[in-house]
């Protein structure tokens, strides 16, 4: 069964699919800053009332 958002005009199923590549595709995000920035969209999402359904930290990338 799908959860549908309720606002006082609108009823909304919305899905976005985001991808933060590093400039040049320097492979960075490794170890604790991959934590890091893992942490950070976590607490920006929990914040804004997002769920996060599937994600991953790669060397170069967040998806």
């Amino acid at each position: 069964m799908r959860s549908y958002r309720k606002a006082s005009h609108a009823v909304h199923d919305l899905k976005v699919h985001l991808i933060w590549i590093t400039k040049c595709r320097y492979k960075v995000l490794t170890k604790d800053i991959g934590l890091r920035i893992r942490d950070l969209i976590r607490q920006v999402c929990d914040q804004n009332d997002i769920q996060i359904i599937k994600g991953r930290v790669s060397k170069d990338h967040v998806h």
